[in-house]
């Protein structure tokens, strides 16, 4: 639970009557009607056209210059309410499934998703599996319907190399469910690979080239999103070790060789904001092939700014410093955190090119029922908020 009065939950019940602003007898009423089956899913906040602007109580959002991010520019990946989307619709009044969730997002104010999985709660509309074109047909009407848009999805990506023909081919059936939802990108939650040597860097670049030039004929734009151990020191030189494998580094990260060596009308990017300051926080220094120590802090925007077209998509994700973390980050809603996303937005490139998907991993609570959809409506208000200063 994240340490904020204002997310603070008492029992599920109160979470619950709290998420729905009504009152005791009504919480009741409401209880009854859903052992009933003849409660109809509630929503939370103002209408699309009138969702709140301002940053609300708690967050540090800065500056009265124009917006950082367009109003049509504003998503959520999905995975911050995989707990809404995933829950039995006839147990509870809240938002639960594709649609009702599509819905709650789209009167937060959001206007874009991304995918992380085509599955839901049985008892939802349209089934529990919608991991099928046909289910994809059906995930796009109710966006249609909700006027959202599907940017992107941490969908299949094959581990094998060279590709076996079943990989290809599920790799193949989910570039036609993501062009059926009419997505612009495709990608998936891990990095192109768990080494630091060059070497095998050398061989995910000639994967995700062969990957990306496939999904290009699906009209795709194939994209890896990385946790922060993609962004320490590539492994290229020095001593080697008893594999043959060098040992030290000339100071290139991970990542950074990967955007060289990567075709760049085939292969993307989707930076984790959070994992990135979290890298800051790790990989402050490497041992060059002379056994020197040389200090290098990573300076996540700079990255971005140098490869801006490269990055069409973020994770909008806040931490509060926590140096008792091994991260020296603790997540938080967006905006209410120590990352200074004013700063980001106005030094990685136009406002035009990125796509920031608000993310909270921790969302989901086991106590307050109606929490990770608070806390996509904060995520929501503090993106929206944010101004370049000056």
């Amino acid at each position: 639970m994240d340490n904020h009065p204002e997310f603070t939950t008492d029992s599920p019940d109160e979470g619950l009557r709290r998420a729905l602003r009504i009152g005791r007898r009504g919480f009741l009423s409401t209880c009854t009607a859903v052992a009933a089956g003849a409660i109809a899913a509630p929503v939370f906040g103002a209408a699309p056209g009138h969702a709140a602007e301002g940053p609300v109580a708690g967050g540090r959002v800065h500056g009265r210059g124009p917006v950082l991010v367009p109003a049509r520019r504003r998503g959520i990946i999905l995975y911050t309410v995989r707990d809404a989307v995933g829950r039995d619709p006839l147990s509870t009044g809240l938002p639960s499934g594709f649609r009702a969730v599509f819905e709650q997002l789209a009167r937060f104010g959001y206007r874009q998703v991304e995918f992380a999985g085509y599955g839901q709660h049985a008892n939802a509309p349209g089934g529990g599996d919608l991991e099928s074109v046909q289910g994809a047909r059906l995930l796009r009407s109710w966006l249609d319907e909700y006027g959202l848009r599907a940017q992107g999805s941490h969908g299949f990506i094959p581990g094998s190399w060279p590709l076996t023909t079943a990989d290809t081919d599920r790799f193949k059936q989910h570039l036609e469910i993501a062009a059926t939802l009419g997505m612009e990108h495709m990608g998936t939650g891990g990095d192109p690979t768990n080494s630091s040597v060059k070497a095998d860097w050398d061989v995910a670049a000639d994967k995700w080239n062969a990957l990306g030039e496939i999904a290009r004929g699906f009209g795709i734009k194939l994209y890896t999103h990385n946790h922060d151990a993609a962004y320490g020191f590539l492994l290229d030189g020095g001593p080697l070790d008893a594999q043959g494998r060098p040992t030290r580094s000339s100071g290139v990260r991970k990542l950074e060789y990967f955007l060289k060596v990567t075709d760049p009308r085939l292969v993307w990017l989707e930076m984790d904001v959070f994992w990135a300051h979290v890298a800051r926080y790790k990989f402050r220094s490497y041992t060059a092939h002379d056994g020197s120590v040389r200090q290098d802090v990573f300076d996540p925007a700079a990255l971005v700014a140098a490869n801006d077209r490269r990055y069409p998509l973020f994770h909008a994700k806040d931490g509060v410093l926590d140096p008792a973390n091994g991260n020296g980050y603790a997540m938080v809603p967006f905006g209410t955190g120590d990352i200074d996303y004013t700063s980001f937005f106005s030094r990685v490139g136009h406002r035009t090119t990125h796509h920031p998907m608000v993310e909270q991993d921790n969302a989901p609570s086991s106590t307050d029922p109606g929490q990770s959809l608070e806390h996509a409506r904060t995520g929501y208000r503090n993106l929206a908020a944010l101004r370049r200063r000056g």
